[in-house]
């Protein structure tokens, strides 16, 4: 499973019409439909924007909807290229600008699943990995001895504030939170105290 990391945007024309897929990362069924709404409200003059989005990291939950498309003819072309890039968190739009051109329900299905596979071949994912929080404090005589150890771990989301200690906060992958919390009590013989 995959998460994805930032927006992006393609397009492409076919027949005339103009499809401009978007990807956005989402962490819910609110947050897509929030985020669905400013499209729409971006492309105002579009004459479709269809939708698909997947969300949740245990069991995933999918929608979607052919916004006036024929029935079966955009929103599920779009999720099923979704559910097969294994990216999840993701609200995927196609808008499309209608060219004069009647695409039929096959060349509707081409268009839209081209359109949501060209936008998911430039976007940027990773694998999901479980992160977990970590929170200590430290003298000044340890900063630098704790803080050479996070070169070893894959550490994310590191805050520092200097005070009268060091307090620092961040997340690390939950297979490596052990290790790395033996270490830093290790080095400071017990003195530091993570949480």
């Amino acid at each position: 499973m995959k998460v994805l990391l930032e927006e992006s945007k393609a397009e492409i024309v076919i027949k005339n019409s103009r499809f401009i897929s978007e990807v956005f990362p989402v962490e819910t069924q609110a947050q897509a439909r929030e985020k669905l709404h400013e499209v729409k409200q971006k492309y105002f003059d579009a004459t479709h924007v269809v939708h698909a989005f997947s969300v949740g990291l245990k069991s995933e939950t999918f929608g979607m909807s052919d916004d006036g498309e024929p029935s079966g003819t955009a929103g599920r072309p779009v999720l099923d290229v979704l559910k097969g890039s294994g990216i999840t968190n993701i609200l995927l739009t196609v808008t499309r600008y209608f060219g004069g051109t009647l695409l039929g329900t096959g060349g509707l299905v081409h268009a839209y699943s081209e359109s949501a596979k060209e936008v998911l071949s430039i976007c940027k994912a990773e694998p999901y990995v479980e992160k977990s929080s970590f929170s200590f404090s430290c003298g000044y005589d340890l900063y630098q001895t704790v803080k050479h150890l996070f070169e070893g771990f894959n550490i994310s989301n590191l805050t520092e504030n200097f005070g009268t200690d060091i307090s620092v906060k961040g997340e690390i992958f939950l297979s490596e939170k052990n290790t790395f919390l033996e270490q830093i009590k290790n080095i400071s013989k017990g003195t530091v105290k993570c949480i």
